[in-house]
């Protein structure tokens, strides 16, 4: 299967919303399994317990997003938190990954239309 072109995914480390084509819309939203909830139960326990289910939680929810954006060959991490870096380190141990080109940008909070704007815009270049 051909490669696509473009995509763009803006994230935290609660959800991941992904959008390719026109960038007028979102193609996939994704959810972190790792909520408010877990994490209170987990710190319950203990805080190495707690820790060690966030990253676990985070390892999934990396993989879910890989599993999305596999087909392109350009990929645009962005939004307010390190989860795009710490997806960006988890992209580059996947072979699926190898000759895509990603890059990281940062970003405030942003409303929907202002992502659109902001993936269209740098892939406008």
């Amino acid at each position: 299967m051909e490669k696509q072109k473009n995509i763009a995914v803006w994230l935290d480390h609660s959800k991941a919303q992904l959008m390719d084509g026109q960038f007028n819309e979102f193609n996939a939203t994704i959810h972190s399994k790792f909520d408010f909830d877990k994490k209170e139960e987990a710190l319950g326990r203990g805080e190495n317990l707690m820790h060690n289910k966030e990253n676990q939680a985070n390892q999934l929810f990396y993989k879910q997003i890989s599993q999305e954006i596999k087909n392109f060959n350009n990929v645009l991490l962005f939004g307010p938190t390190d989860a795009k870096l710490e997806l960006k380190n988890f992209l580059k141990k996947d072979l699926h990954f190898k000759d895509a080109k990603i890059e990281v940008h940062g970003s405030d909070k942003m409303t929907d239309n202002e992502k659109y704007a902001f993936a269209k815009s740098y892939f406008k270049n």
